[in-house]
């Protein structure tokens, strides 16, 4: 795990450090854009907002929140910070050579594998349906 220490050039930088995982090429079928050219105008094309601009530009990831892959092995491949949850996911590649996002497991880290089915032992980073706990 890098960690990315700041200049200090003002103070709201002082003291700051920030950690980072990998930085890898987004898996362009698990992303897809947000069309965001609006800039505070309606349907006519009118400004009705003059404080609304453009923003900066984000993508949405496609996250598999039901863990459909079942009884199957996957191993983390990058943790990043998706803007739009407002949380961190991570890319997992799976034994039958499917890549998902999913949300980011508490204290899991590069490397580690996971799984998620009905008969599968009770650690963390494995998903059991409420009925299985």
């Amino acid at each position: 795990m890098a960690i990315n220490l700041y200049k200090t050039s003002t103070p709201s930088t002082r003291n700051g450090a920030v950690d980072r995982q990998v930085k890898s090429n987004q898996r362009k079928n698990l992303i897809y854009g947000q069309h965001h050219c609006g800039k505070g105008r309606n349907a006519t094309g009118i400004i009705t907002a003059l404080h609304r601009r453009g923003g900066h530009k984000r993508l949405y990831r496609k996250i598999d929140f039901w863990h459909n892959e079942k009884d199957i092995y996957g191993r983390i491949l990058t943790i990043k910070y998706d803007p739009n949850l407002n949380a961190y996911i991570c890319l997992t590649h799976y034994g039958d050579g499917e890549k998902r996002y999913i949300l980011h497991p508490r204290w899991a880290i590069i490397g580690y594998t996971i799984v998620s089915g009905t008969k599968v032992p009770i650690k963390m980073r494995n998903a059991l349906p409420l009925s299985a706990v």
